[in-house]
This record gives structure tokens, C-alpha cells and sequence, in this order.
């Protein structure tokens, strides 16, 4: 079937970019995560034969660039790999090029880097669809992942609580705009100096209303206090290397263990969006627990992808 038939809210992404967790309204994030557990479960198909992704990955990765790859590739169609240092992007090609030349050559761009501004010139320079893989800004497909994942322990995701506990990175971000989107109250807990941009948190609130809270906490009990997921992410992402000495010191006490678990709604998951470092923002008990989803979060990477490269693409 087309993506579109039978989720009719996604007939408007065809050919869009995917570049913030506000490229879709809440109907269409509503229906991606209704796709990917279709896909999942096995009861729809997505035909993209002949249609190929290209990934321009200047971040390291697994979990993303294995997860685009396989996904594309149960969709019937190809990925290619166009590693910064064996092409001409990484030589100085400008982006206004590069997205030209790209846009005859695949269907679509899946873009891992720093700036969120890079991200942007190449969606403004390209004709093809470009998504967001992650950027300093956001992480939009991981949030797709995480509210699959929290949707599969719960069912119905309005009204639940998230608690994020460490840094208001990207991944918190997104959280936030996504969350809001789909009526989930998102807490962010962090020490003092390490919140999440102000921006971001405006925009969270706004789209909120009144159907659901975004709040900054700056105490690790009072955020997890009663939440249906806890999550966390490393504490110096990347490029962060040179801060992480001090970051370890500012997060003392911040720990994910099982006495902040043992806090949160007695049916609470534990999630994180890898990789992991234990005894630092998450206890080796606290991840490997009863409570934890965080491979099948990893997994559901591959399905939520799927979705938006159905949509994205006007798979049949």
C-alpha cells in the first residue's frame, strides 16, 4: 500500500524535509509511530524498489547508520554511503554543490553532523527530502524511537511522564518537541549551567498548551518522582570530549541507578539512547534491570526510520 492510504495524515511529508521533531504536526507523528508499529509487527509493507539513500555522516555512529541501512533496504530500496573522507564533501566541496549534484543521484539524504545550519543549507540547496540524523540541535529519529518504544509499554501516550536526567543536549530537545506533540509531560533534570537552550524549551512549552508540561528540575528525586520513563544519555556527547572531566564532576550525584528507579511509577521503563557508560550516567543494575527497554529502543530505531522513509518517499 501507499504510505499515505492508509495513514492519510502522511500524504503531506511526501518529498518534505524531516530536519526538527516540528517537520510533522502532532496527527503525523501520531501516524509515523502508527506505521513503524505496523512495520514492526509485520501487518503493512512499504515498497520503495529503486529509490536510494544517501547518508553524509560527518559524526561517528552505529546505531544510525546501521539502522537507515537496514531499514532502506527492507523497504526495497539501497543505501549509499558518502563517507566525508573518501569524497569530495570532505575536501570543501560547498554544500550548495554537493546537495545539487546529490539531488540527481539519489531519493534522499539522511545528514549526521554538528550544525544545525549545515543541516538546513543542504535542505535549502537539495530537491530531494533531507533528514535530520542528528545534530548539535536535535535528534528528531531518536525521539520517533524512544515515544515507539514508550507507546509499546503503555499503550495510549498522552498524559504519561517522561524524566530525562542529565544533560539538556540535543536528545533532550528533541524529547521535549516531540513529547509535546504528542501530549507526554517531559521533565529535563540537570544540574545548574546545564539546561536545555532556552529556545528549544520556549518552542516545547508553546506547542504544550495545555495538554501536557515541559519542565526543567534542577534535583534528581523530584524529577524522576512518579514518571513512566527514565531516561538518559551520556553526559559529554560528541565533540564534548575536552569537558568531560568537568562535566563528570558537575553531574556527581546524577547517576541513573535503582534508587532513582525505585522513585519513579512502579511500571516505569528505563531507557537511553546508547552508547552507554556504566557507573556514570547510568548504573549497570539500572540497565540491564527488569525495567529496562533500551535495546528494544535501540531496535526500534530500524522501524521508526522505516516509517519516515516510507512517508518521506511516497513508498507504495
Amino acid at each position: 500500500m501507499a504510505a499515505s492510504s492508509g495513514y492519510p495524515a502522511l500524504a503531506e511529508l511526501k518529498g518534505r524535509d524531516f530536519l526538527s521533531s516540528t517537520d510533522t504536526t502532532a496527527e503525523q507523528t501520531a501516524a509515523l509511530l502508527q506505521l513503524a508499529a505496523d512495520l514492526k509487527a509485520g501487518r503493512t509493507r512499504i515498497d520503495l524498489a529503486g529509490r536510494s539513500l544517501g547518508l553524509i555522516f560527518s559524526k561517528a555512529s552505529t546505531r544510525t547508520r546501521v539502522s537507515f541501512t537496514v531499514a532502506m533496504a527492507r523497504l526495497g530500496g539501497q543505501t549509499i554511503d558518502l563517507n566525508p573522507q573518501v569524497s569530495q564533501v570532505g575536501r570543501g566541496e560547498p554544500v550548495a554543490d554537493t546537495a545539487r549534484v546529490l539531488s540527481r543521484y539519489v531519493d534522499a539524504l539522511a545528514i549526521r553532523t554538528f550544525a544545525q545550519e549545515e543541516l538546513a543549507d543542504y535542505a535549502h540547496w537539495a530537491s530531494i527530502p533531507v533528514i535530520n540524523a542528528l545534530t548539535d540541535l536535535e535528534h528528531p529519529c531518536q525521539a520517533l524511537a524512544d515515544y515507539l518504544t514508550l507507546q509499546e509499554a503503555f499503550g495510549e501516550l498522552a498524559g504519561l511522564t517522561l524524566a530525562y536526567v542529565g544533560d539538556g543536549n540535543n536528545v533532550a530537545h528533541s524529547l521535549m518537541l516531540c513529547g509535546a506533540l504528542l501530549g507526554v509531560n517531559v521533565r529535563v533534570g540537570c544540574p545548574q549551567g546545564y539546561e536545555p537552550d532556552a529556545g528549544v524549551l520556549e518552542q516545547s512549552r508553546q506547542l504544550a498548551g495545555t495538554r501536557c508540561s515541559i519542565e526543567v528540575v534542577h534535583e534528581p528525586v523530584a524529577v524522576v518522582r512518579g514518571a513512566h520513563a527514565l531516561y538518559t544519555d551520556v553526559w559529554a556527547s560528541m565533540g564534548q570530549e575536552d569537558e568531560k572531566a568537568a562535566r563528570e564532576a558537575a553531574f556527581s550525584g546524577w547517576c541513573l541507578n535503582e534508587e532513582l528507579v525505585a522513585e519513579a511509577d512502579p511500571r516505569a521503563i528505563v531507557l537511553h539512547c546508547l552508547p552507554a557508560y556504566r557507573g556514570l550516567e547510568i548504573s549497570a543494575g539500572a540497565m540491564e534491570g527488569s525495567s529496562s527497554r533500551i535495546f528494544d529502543q535501540a531496535e526500534n530505531r530500524l522501524h521508526a526510520q522505516q516509517a519516515l522513509l516510507a512517508a518521506l518517499l511516497g513508498g507504495t
